[in-house]
């Protein structure tokens, strides 16, 4: 198994309703993206603020093995979101590992 872990900082003028539109994007990578065994989305609501960075969104992806990451990568619909979000991201941190 294979993690692919994502947070995202959005730049401050961009509304709630474009991030949660993000997450719906996500999700809908199941099922149609090979090699996606489980996934989550969601903004980050911590109570520990001093921590977060201004990093308000997470993606976690958990794939069959890092083959099935690197085609990810390339598919069509992760393109696509990254086309469209690619205006209203400031910073991102990805984090990959193996796991049994």
């Amino acid at each position: 198994m294979f993690e692919h872990v994502v947070l995202l900082k959005f730049k401050p003028n961009v509304v709630i309703a474009e991030q949660e539109d993000t997450v719906k994007r996500v999700y809908d990578f199941k099922g149609k993206i090979p090699g996606i065994v489980d996934l989550s989305a969601g903004i980050n609501i911590t109570e520990e603020v001093e921590h977060t960075q201004g990093y308000t969104l997470g993606i976690r992806v958990t794939f069959e093995n890092q083959q099935a990451c690197r085609d990810y990568i390339q598919h069509p619909l992760h393109q696509n979101l990254l086309q469209s979000i690619g205006s209203f991201v400031e910073g991102i941190v990805v984090m990959d590992y193996p796991f049994a």
